[in-house]
């Protein structure tokens, strides 16, 4: 079974570079620490595949998020601190994964690379 990763990132934020990637590492682990422990090893045996998605609005990361929850994938929902950039408990992104390539791609398939 191919194993991935895919993390979601909201392109209205228009977020800098660094904070972006600051982001996107959280909903990582994040969603890393949800898998299980056998997941976790075969992904990290097989590469560690990793895929970077882009929706538009906080209501179509959110939906994505139901149907990742329905389908029982490992998520993670990031919402930022408000240190720098963004305000206090802006939703930023989604980790998904890492699971099984196909059953990730019923839920995030038609979505762009970002």
């Amino acid at each position: 079974m191919e194993l991935k990763q895919v993390i979601v990132v909201r392109q209205d934020l228009d977020m800098p570079k660094g904070k972006l990637a600051a982001q996107v590492a959280h909903a990582s682990v994040g969603a890393i620490n949800r898998a299980n422990k056998a997941k976790q090893k075969n992904w990290m045996q097989q590469g560690m595949k990793k895929v970077v998605l882009a929706v538009d609005s906080e209501a179509e990361l959110k939906s994505l998020l139901k149907k990742a929850n329905a389908a029982k994938l490992p998520t993670d929902l990031i919402t930022d601190a408000g240190r720098t950039f963004l305000a206090p408990g802006t939703v930023t992104c989604l980790g998904i994964g890492p699971d099984d390539e196909k059953r990730i791609d019923k839920v995030t398939g038609k979505l762009a690379t970002l």
